[in-house]
């Protein structure tokens, strides 16, 4: 079986918890408001902002052995750079207060996401920092785009409310097949694990962030 096949069937279980979020119940039923699209904004921002830096970090101690996948990492940053603006740009366009978001401080759930894989990269194997890219690709390719038109549906919000989500919608599903040749290169027996692991990780950390927007408040206050 190939490290993709391996990586999708491996993290079958884990998968399920994200996709059982409540909240992504209450978006198909119609059971959100504004303010929920705003947390789930506000809670993007805190981690799409580490993506590069995440990216950096992973290619600053891939082992030698992995010396190659530093070319398509610098591919990924390339089109990943800036997304963060993306979101407060939808924030403003939804009538929030992107400098607000900008000075918060991401909820716990968020938090606990972004450090987990800063310290999987400096702690063990660098590569497993792509569990986290098949993760939030994969997720963003199934439901983001289908997300954008249910909310605006509902919301009546203007179309550059929903770059962030319309444009990963269609990046992400472009990214998929690029991600499964690169996975699909791993021949280590630790790298293939290392993935492996950290996606199941972040499919539970990322789950939980999912369903922390259904809370009261967007972000800490800073």
């Amino acid at each position: 079986m190939h490290p993709f096949a391996q990586l999708e069937a491996a993290t079958q279980a884990a998968r399920q918890y994200l996709f059982a979020a409540p909240i992504l119940e209450d978006v198909a039923t119609g059971r959100f408001d504004r303010d929920t699209y705003l947390r789930f904004l506000c809670n993007s921002y805190h981690h799409v902002r580490h993506t590069v830096p995440l990216m950096m970090a992973c290619g600053a101690r891939l082992p030698e052995r992995l010396a190659w996948m530093r070319e398509p990492l610098t591919h990924y940053i390339e089109e990943e750079r800036g997304h963060e603006q993306w979101i407060l740009d939808d924030i403003d366009a939804c009538d929030g207060d992107s400098a607000a978001v900008e000075r918060s401080r991401p909820e716990f759930e968020v938090e606990m996401l972004v450090s987990y894989v800063y310290d999987y990269i400096e702690r063990h194997n660098a590569v497993g920092f792509f569990g986290m890219v098949y993760v939030l690709e994969g997720t963003s390719a199934r439901l983001a785009t289908d997300i954008a038109r249910i909310v605006q549906a509902k919301l009546q919000l203007p179309d550059d409310a929903f770059r962030y989500l319309r444009s990963h919608g269609e990046i992400d599903r472009s990214h998929i097949g690029f991600f499964r040749t690169l996975v699909d290169e791993l021949t280590e027996r630790g790298d293939i694990d290392a993935v492996i692991h950290v996606a199941r990780r972040v499919y539970r950390l990322y789950g939980d962030v999912i369903r922390s927007a259904r809370g009261e408040v967007a972000c800490d206050a800073a």
